[in-house]
């Protein structure tokens, strides 16, 4: 399925289609975000333990 939607989305009428503002903003704003060290739910797992 990942092989299949990744090859819909290298389709050139696909690539053309404008981006949703909003999605991009609130994706944008993830991105911007600093990366959490041990974030809710993650591993504090360490080859050095």
């Amino acid at each position: 399925m990942l092989i299949d939607a990744m090859e819909e989305t290298a389709r050139p009428e696909i690539r053309n289609v404008p981006c949703d503002k909003q999605a991009r903003a609130a994706v944008e704003a993830q991105l911007a975000r600093p990366a959490v060290a041990y974030p809710w739910y993650g591993s504090f797992f360490s080859f050095f333990n």
